[in-house]
């Protein structure tokens, strides 16, 4: 590994210089550059599950989470600002706050230990003290929900079997608990209000799962029983059971491209259509009396929020919030009020309240860091391109404030994770980072990223590290058009999946890009799919249809993985990984640092010892952001000084 304090100097150094140079742009705020502590001392804000209990019992506070202490903490936000008054005071572990009890002052947090992702359930008891409602040293848990009563609640867990997770039900009084259903070893979905049906997914491949529905209060009826019965490949998924139990709300790409939310009547198993749209919907809660129906799609990688009244069949203005994705939408008991989120490219989530009534909001947050100026910051562009064949792939641009015809950007084209996942409008405090730094960004789309319909979905499988590779180096090819970038200075980058794109690019088209910077990447596919975490035992087939079977696909494996071929790679490479990662091993990044210091090409690589797959510690994200800077700078940038 290098070293954290020779990394800190240069990276520090290569700040100031930057700084001193900045260039004067044609608006009328001159630039200036940030460090990447000042972008990381803007504050991590999030709310409590949307399962459980937002607002206290009272009405006057929101549970709410965040990292301003540097750690993940629950915290009380009152609904007339001011402070956060702390709940949990974890130096170590990142603690997310889930639900206030329906009529006192407890709260439920949930943990893991240096970021392992065995979460435990914890209770914080009126004086503060803090209760492990599942205990065991390979015990994962989650909670599900509370009963309709509010006399008990929900909690699946692993502790029989590793790689299935049960359902057990919590008495809110003493937290004396029953075993509810002994999981086959599908995924719970969700349970009705009444306590009666419980929702299981099944998913088959990436192309096609399945719903069954389990009666827990008939004795001959508690059987999984399929509800989903289809030819061919069909996607189905779970939202919600209807406040009054009546109904299961669920996702399907059966009449389209996108998923649609439908409704199945738990009474006459009739289906019909919910919500249809041009977008995936992706989510569906509904306020606990069901008068109020939240719902949003995404909308070419935006998040679009319907907060509707049923009752009135008209949506909810709401006023006095900036432009920006609106999510987390939390009611009081009585509905009267919400909590939501609001963030946007320039401005992380911050967290309002509004009553109802009259949907005039007001910000009781404000994330980003005052020394920073959101006008400095950069909005994102939604772009397409075309690939190999032609195929547009879509992509979220950042142009720095600085770049120019006479000022070219050095670029990075960054890959997210996945494989299936999405890169998205919002805010990134560590792409505002770089571009504040003058580096352009484009987070490429390629095929098999979610959110642009079931085809473009599956157009990657069994042919990764291949055809979605060449996306991402047609993504440097739409930069070189672009005639503000440095056509000769282009950056592959990219987490878990996109980690393993990076090295992928390096090691397969090793003249495609000039450095790469891998955060936790797959390097060594059979080992990766071999030592999967047992609880993803539920989708286990779903991800072997997806990326093959080591036992049968060990051949085109090989020929996949970067580490095998490390020694094609010649372009400069950072490695970042955290030590805990149960998904990607330390032994991938170890192993390919190894093998290309073997080249003599210039190698840098960062481990946390207390993270795991992705850094929840404040001081390791920025710790992090240095060493990206720091080494774009070197050996980007650099090469052109």
């Amino acid at each position: 590994m290098i070293d954290r304090r020779r990394l800190l100097l240069a990276t520090a150094a290569a700040g100031l210089a930057a700084a001193c140079a900045s260039t004067a742009t044609p608006d009328a705020l001159a630039h200036q550059t940030y460090s990447a502590s000042a972008f990381f001392q803007t504050t991590s804000y999030g709310m409590a599950s949307p399962a459980g209990f937002g607002f206290s019992p009272d009405g006057r506070s929101i549970l709410t989470w965040n990292d301003s202490s540097g750690v993940i903490n629950a915290y009380a936000l009152s609904i007339e600002g001011g402070a956060p008054v702390p709940l949990t005071g974890s130096t170590t572990n990142a603690t997310f706050a889930v639900s206030y009890f329906p009529d006192d002052e407890r709260v439920l947090v949930s943990a893991d230990e240096g970021g392992n992702e065995l979460d435990h359930l914890y209770v914080r008891e009126r004086d503060g003290a803090l209760r492990d409602l599942t205990p065991g040293e390979n015990v994962k848990a989650q909670f599900l929900a509370w009963r309709g009563d509010r006399q008990a609640f929900w909690v699946t867990t692993n502790e029989r079997n590793q790689q299935h997770f049960d359902l057990y039900e919590y008495d809110a009084a003493s937290y004396a608990r029953r075993l509810v259903y002994e999981n086959p070893g599908m995924e719970i979905a969700d349970i009705s209000r009444n306590g009666r049906w419980l929702a299981l997914v099944r998913p088959r491949t990436t192309a096609d799962s399945d719903i069954y529905l389990v009666d827990l209060l008939t004795r001959d009826m508690r059987e999984p029983r399929l509800i989903t019965e289809h030819t061919g490949n069909i996607n189905y998924g779970v939202y919600e059971f209807a406040p009054d139990s009546s109904a299961l709300i669920y996702a399907t790409d059966e009449h389209g491209e996108f998923n649609q939310a439908w409704r199945y009547d738990l009474a006459t198993a009739q289906k019909t259509p919910l919500i249809q749209a041009e977008w995936d919907v992706m989510f569906v809660v509904h306020s606990p009396s069901g008068r109020y129906r939240v719902s949003a799609v995404n909308a070419d990688a935006s998040t679009a929020v319907t907060i509707l009244d049923t009752q009135t069949n008209r949506p909810i203005r709401l006023t006095g919030a900036p432009a920006g994705d609106l999510a987390q939408v939390r009611f009081n008991r009585d509905e009267t009020r919400i909590a939501f989120t609001v963030a946007s490219d320039t401005s992380p989530a911050d967290i309002f309240t509004a009553p109802l009534s009259t949907g005039a909001a007001t910000r009781l947050t404000h994330a980003l860091n005052p020394e920073i100026s959101e006008e400095l910051l950069v909005e994102a562009t939604v772009v397409r391109y075309r690939s190999f064949d032609g195929l547009q792939i879509p992509g979220i641009l950042y142009r720095p404030r600085t770049a120019n015809a006479s000022n070219r950007a050095p670029a990075i084209v960054l890959v997210h994770g996945g494989p299936g996942g999405q890169s998205r409008r919002g805010y990134s405090a560590m792409i505002q980072h770089l571009a504040n730094h003058g580096y352009a960004v484009f987070a490429a789309n390629n095929r098999g990223s979610s959110g642009y319909g079931k085809t473009f979905f599956n157009m990657d499988n069994r042919r990764h590290g291949e055809v979605d590779l060449d996306d991402i180096v047609y993504a440097r090819r739409y930069l070189e058009t672009l005639n503000w970038v440095d056509r000769e200075r282009v950056a592959v980058m990219g987490g878990s999946y996109g980690g393993y794109m990076v090295a992928a690019a390096l090691a397969f088209r090793p003249d495609a890009f000039d450095v790469g910077i891998d955060i936790f990447g797959v390097t060594n596919w059979s080992r990766t799919l071999t030592s999967i975490p047992p609880w993803w035992e539920s989708f286990r087939e779903a991800l072997y249809d997806e990326m093959g079977d080591p036992a049968t696909d060990a051949e085109r494996h090989h020929r996949i993985s970067p580490l095998f071929h490390a020694s094609n790679i010649r372009k400069p490479l950072l490695v970042i990984q955290g030590a805990n990662d149960p998904r990607v091993l330390q032994v991938e990044s170890d192993e390919l640092v190894a093998a290309v210091r073997a080249n003599n090409v210039p190698v840098e690589y960062v481990v946390f010892p207390d993270e795991g797959h992705g850094f929840l510690r404040k001081e390791n994200r920025i710790a992090a952001q240095e060493a990206y800077l720091g080494f774009l700078d070197r050996h980007l940038r650099g090469a052109a000084q």
